[in-house]
Formats: structure tokens, sequence, C-alpha cells
């Protein structure tokens, strides 16, 4: 599929993100949107990903303003370190995708571009975006990353992984540096884990077999408590128990929120519900994505504007909206999707309840999740078979086996239906890639795990028969 532009940014295959078409969608984002008058310019280690950047840093200093670069560095970390000093960023990665695409996610100086910004985007594309002008001054920045990593080191102390051994799953996040700097910076012993000098798409979402099975093998190798990791551009956490079994996205969420002191909590429907039976939370649910989760906080704090908000995906992504206390020190608000925060909160957390992760994730409430997708499906195919299923009970009911009637249809994003005996399919067309997204829930991983695999086998069954 050609290259395409949302809110999530631009995506497409490599070889179709041409220095034309890179410049083109700079320049437009530069007349459309705020940008303080520099831009903050980070790239994860996809191998095209430097040829871009460069592409990218030339079209906002041939426009007239600042770029600074700040290389190879974590989504959160280029984000933070923008918003610090009230400009705009660009980052160059295809987060979780294969290696032969890539991407640009845009920032202004508030945050993440939302959907008023995307539609102004794709106006000033039309127009030719931001004129030239004398060329902007170049400035690095090495430290970007190391400003980051002493956000969690000063907010949690360097004790509070102390004594847990931990591995940290390198592949080709561009956080793996950072991640055991951090680690290492709490207390705890790093133990560093199949770097790849190629670039692996890890989807902390929908991990494959073979990956869980080299996990467990890890786990047992090393003696670890844990072992964490990230997506390519460390927007999205991995973490393991010490069998390294995966602890879902939305666990690490609510185990999150609650050592932060959160009252309000923001995150899709895909989201687990547990975080809806514990106690202490306001949970208001948007469609997916991490617009609409920060639409919604910042709708939260316009009613209270020192609410105690924050947001989570089903992907482990975390964004924290009010100032909140670590154990040791602050941790300032970082309205972005953030890995490492759900990856250090929950170990310290487990630390100093003196349990493991596994033992702190079964003392919550009993509901399981599982998510795959099925790959290279045109968007438009997964379309109409979910709206026919959406308009049609019969249709439905000859799709969903679950052995249970239907009990409510959520059609916030896809169609989630929820049936008597508590199982829950939900169906979703991916918004950057041609995917179609299935996630299950239930009362136990066993369950979830069945409602996933027969649901995709069947969708897939669907899917091709369309074709």
């Amino acid at each position: 599929m050609p290259p395409k532009f949302g809110t999530s940014g631009l995506r497409g295959l490599v070889t179709e993100l041409t220095d034309e078409l890179v410049h083109a969608h700079i320049r437009a984002f530069l007349a459309a949107c705020p940008h303080g008058g520099t831009v903050h310019v980070g790239r994860d280690l996809r191998d095209s990903s430097p040829r871009i950047a460069a592409t990218v840093i030339e079209a906002i200093r041939g426009a007239g303003l600042g770029a600074v670069d700040c290389g190879a560095v974590p989504t959160p970390a280029l984000a933070m370190a923008a918003m610090a000093r009230g400009h705009a960023a660009v980052m160059v990665t295809g987060s979780h995708i294969p290696a032969d695409r890539n991407g640009l996610k845009f920032y202004i100086p508030s945050g993440e571009i939302a959907k008023p910004d995307e539609t102004a985007i794709l106006e000033a594309l039309k127009t030719g975006g931001a004129p030239d002008a004398p060329e902007g001054p170049l400035e690095q920045d090495p430290d970007c990353a190391a400003r980051y990593v002493a956000r969690y080191v000063d907010g949690f102390g360097a004790q509070a992984l102390s004594g847990l051994r931990i591995g940290v799953y390198e592949h080709s996040s561009v956080a793996r540096d950072s991640l055991g700097d951090v680690i290492a910076g709490l207390g705890g012993s790093v133990v560093r884990i199949a770097r790849s000098e190629t670039f692996i798409p890890v989807d902390t979402e929908a991990v494959d077999p073979d990956t869980r099975a080299a996990l467990a093998g890890w786990a047992a190798e090393h003696e670890l408590d844990a072992i964490v990791s990230t997506d390519g551009d460390a927007d999205r956490p991995m973490v393991t128990d010490a069998k390294g079994a995966m602890i879902p996205g939305d666990v690490l969420g609510p185990i999150t929120a609650r050592l932060l002191g959160a009252r309000i909590v923001v995150t899709p429907v895909s989201s687990n519900t547990l975080v809806d039976a514990m106690e202490g939370f306001e949970v208001r649910r948007t469609k997916i994505g991490s617009p609409f989760v920060i639409a919604g906080m910042e709708a939260a704090l316009a009613e209270n504007a020192s609410a105690a908000v924050v947001g989570y995906e089903a992907n482990g992504g975390f964004l924290l909206g009010f100032a909140a206390n670590g154990p040791e020190g602050a941790i300032a608000p970082l309205i972005t999707r953030d890995a490492v925060l759900p990856i250090v909160a929950p170990l310290a957390a487990a630390r100093a309840d003196g349990r493991g992760l596994a033992e702190m994730a079964a003392s919550l409430p009993p509901r399981f999740t599982a998510a795959d997708r099925l790959q290279e499906v045109p968007s438009e195919r997964s379309m109409a078979l979910i709206e026919r299923l959406r308009a049609e009970p019969a249709a439905r009911a000859e799709f969903f086996d679950t052995g249970s009637a239907e009990e409510a249809i959520d059609e916030t994003d896809g169609l989630r239906v929820t049936f008597v005996n508590g199982d829950i399919v939900h169906l979703r067309p991916s918004g950057n890639a041609p995917e179609c997204r299935l996630y299950a829930e239930a009362d136990s991983p066993e369950r979830a795990q069945a409602l996933l695999s027969g649901h995709l086998d069947r969708l897939g069954a669907r899917l091709r028969d369309a074709a």
C-alpha cells in the first residue's frame, strides 16, 4: 500500500518514502503546526532511518528553522527533550512494523499531534507547505538519552531494583542501551541478551511463539527475575516474569497507575477490563490510539487541572498526565506514550512488596487477554467483513464461537462483542498497516488464547475467501 499519513504520522515502504515525499510532509507540518522556531529530530535503528533523518533536517533548515539532531534515541526521550524547550519534534521510525517500512512521527511543543493537526497538515500538503528561507542553524543534543535515563533514576532511587537480576532483550530497540542504564541506575543487575545489528520488528502486543519460547529459555538460563524490552522506537514495553512469561501491557498499566497514585485512568476499549474492577480508579474508555487517549486525558485535565490522570494502551505505552511522586523523587508529566515507566514501576512495586511480578499480576482481578493480527490483509477487506458482522446478527452468530449468547456490542472502535459467559472478542482493522487486529478476553489465560486462536483461524478463512 502507498505511504499513508494520519495522526500516528507517516508510514510506508522505504522505497516509497522518497526524499521528495519526506520533504513535502515536513514542510506541510511546519506550515500547519506550531513549532517554537526549532524542531528536534530523532531516529530508530533501521538501516533507512539515517537517510530519512538527514532529509528531515534538511527540510527543516531549508525553511529557515533551527534543527536539533538528537541521533538515535527513544521516541519518548525525543518528545521530552523537545517539549522541555517549547519546540516541535519529528521521530523517524516505523515503530514495530517490518524493516522494509519506515515513517515519521510528529510532535508539536505541547506533545503529539492531534486530529485537527492532521487535517491541517493534509491541507498544507496541497499548497506546498512552508517556503524556502535562509538556512536555519543546526544543533546537536548528545545528552538527550541521558536526561531520559535520569528521569527514572531520580524518581525511583538508586536502590529501587537492588537485588534483582534483569535481562534486557536488546534486539534492535533504540532504547537498548538506555534501558540497561536505567536498570543499573536503580541498583539492578543487568544481563544483556540477543543484541542484533539488523532490525527486528518486535510488536509487544503480539509476540510470536518463537520469541516467547526464547524469553522462557533466557529466563531459565540466566536465572532472571524478569526480562524487559521495548518495540523499535521504545514507546511500548515488553516485560516478563521470572519464568519468561509475558506480563501484558494492560496489566502493567494498572500496576503503574496504582503505584503513582493516579485517580483517573484513560484507556482504549481494547484494554483488559480488570482495571474496572480495581478500587480507586475512575476509568474512561476511548478509541484505540494514543491521540484518543491523550484527548481523554486532556478532557479530564480541563475539568480539573490538578487531576491525577494517566493513560495507557493495551500495548503497554503509558502516559503520565500529572506531577507524580516516585519512591524517591518527583516524576514530571509526560503526555506521550512511554515504555520505561511501565517497566520500572511494576518491577519496583513488586520488589517493595517482596514478591515477583507473577505474584503481583495474580493478585489483580482475574481477567486475561490475548491479541494477535492477520497480516497483509487490505484494510478495506477487513472493514467490509466487520461491517457485515456489525449489521447482521445472524452473521455474528455464525462467526463468533464462544458457546454463549451475545450480551452486548461495543462499536467504539471496530466491533467488540461481549458474551453472557464473560468472553470478549474484538475485531479491528489496523489504522496504519495492512492488518486486521483481533483481541480476546476471558476468565483464564487458556480460554483467552483459545478464543484468539480459533477466531484468528476463522478470520483468516473469511478474509481469504473474500480475496
